[in-house]
């Protein structure tokens, strides 16, 4: 009996072990599942968009001119400012007159000699004519009279050039003018100076304009790129908008669509707003840009040229776009990035781009499961869209993507969801660049 007491006695505290165990293993899982932190998920805004590619271009101007006289002499006066706005016509540059005026004279001079040599030929031609018909000369001579007389018209005609010539001299050429309007760049010689003037390639360069509003932006895009722009502008629709509203915007386009589907159509569109509607990189094409410390693409444009050949060196094309340049910001050799439409428009998801996270060279988001276990996907990200991020592969409409709690969200623990929408993320700077 008392070897059986003694084994009851040191059984019961092994049993009292293992259930104060049980229960505080109960105790601990109601804890952490009491204790599962609260993260904000939202799923993705579904929109329909276009996507963008970028290329890196500078400004050239559509007009520039360098300023080089026709005739040689020494420079007598400047009108003109370093760097100051011309207009067409302005006064720039005078060469001192004094030696086209003797010129001048002189020509008029030669040419009075020439009218008086043809008068005395006339008069003689006319005394030939009596003459003949008494035979008091022979035809030899009236031949010869008549030769002189037709050398002497001749001698005016060149002399009355001649004069017309060293008029333009004085008149046209001594002065300098703009060609254009513009900006002038500043002057290469000092009054004073003798300039080399004429038509061969050693004249003197004394200033450059180079026109200012509008101004084109050019930048090469590879072969393969044009391709897919050409494809996709000849299978788009003549009515399909190349650059659908994004943001605020497409609020009024879903209402405008409401109204299509109610009954009311829109008008049809013009030849120019169909050729604005374009896709690619056709002529008429919208564009936007930005500068070197600009965020976002604020500047609107429109595709005007696009080059006939690839370069064989490089495997890329030229294109071209306009810009309005009132305010005089844009300058010709600048850098700028440019985003042309690169897709016909297509239904995307977006997100905020706070949502996403990054794992070496590859980007992930969070999502909630059904049963609230935080799950990871790794994603493909295209642009910024209206302060959202275009997701173009490995997440689903129906996902529940963590938007605000990341820091307390692992992959495979229990959470604590709580709705909200995408829409009402903080926005993005809308220039970001493209991801990769």
């Amino acid at each position: 009996m008392k070897f059986v007491n003694a084994a009851r006695l040191a059984v019961l505290p092994a049993s009292a072990v293992l259930l104060l165990t049980l229960a505080g293993c109960d105790r601990g899982q109601q804890q952490r599942a009491a204790q599962a932190p609260t993260v904000t998920v939202a799923k993705p805004l579904q929109r329909t968009v276009v996507d963008y590619d970028e290329y890196v271009g500078r400004f050239v101007a559509v007009d520039s001119v360098e300023i080089r006289s026709r005739l040689s002499g020494y420079l007598s006066a400047i009108h003109f400012t370093d760097g100051q706005m011309v207009k067409k016509d302005d006064l720039l540059f005078t060469i001192d007159r004094r030696p086209f005026e003797i010129a001048l004279e002189q020509m008029r001079a030669n040419l009075a000699q020439a009218h008086a040599n043809l008068s005395f030929a006339e008069a003689d031609l006319q005394r030939g004519q009596a003459l003949l018909q008494n035979k008091t000369i022979t035809e030899q001579t009236y031949d010869q009279r008549t030769q002189a007389k037709n050398v002497a018209e001749a001698s005016v005609a060149a002399q009355e050039a001649m004069v017309h010539s060293a008029e333009l001299d004085l008149e046209q050429y001594s002065e300098l003018r703009s060609p254009i309007d513009g900006r002038i760049g500043d002057r290469r010689v000092s009054v004073g100076n003798l300039i080399t003037g004429g038509a061969g390639g050693n004249t003197t360069l004394l200033a450059t304009i180079v026109s200012v509003d509008p101004i084109r932006f050019e930048f090469t895009f590879d072969e393969q790129s044009y391709l897919r722009y050409e494809r996709f502008a000849k299978n788009r629709k003549p009515d399909q908008p190349a650059d659908p509203p994004s943001g605020q915007n497409a609020d009024k386009h879903a209402d405008q669509q409401s109204g299509q589907q109610g009954g009311q159509q829109p008008d049809p569109p013009s030849g120019q707003q169909a050729a604005e509607q374009q896709g690619g990189v056709d002529t008429g094409v919208p564009v936007s840009l930005k500068l070197i410390d600009e965020k976002d693409f604020d500047h609107t444009g429109k595709i005007d040229f696009v080059d006939n050949v690839v370069s064989t060196s490089s495997g890329t094309i030229r294109g071209r776009a306009v810009f309005a340049n009132s305010n005089g910001l844009f300058t010709p050799g600048m850098f700028g990035r440019i985003r042309v439409p690169g897709s016909p428009p297509h239904m995307a998801l977006l997100i905020p781009d706070a949502a996403i996270g990054s794992e070496q060279a590859r980007k992930y988001v969070l999502v909630v499961d059904d049963s609230g276990t935080v799950r990871q996907k790794y994603v493909t990200l295209g642009q910024i869209d209206g302060g959202l991020r275009v997701i173009r592969d490995g997440l689903l409409a129906s996902d529940r993507v963590i938007v605000n709690g990341l820091m307390h969200a692992q992959p495979g623990i229990k959470v604590k969801a709580e709705e909200q929408s995408a829409a009402a993320a903080p926005p993005q700077a809308d220039g970001q660049a493209k991801a990769d």
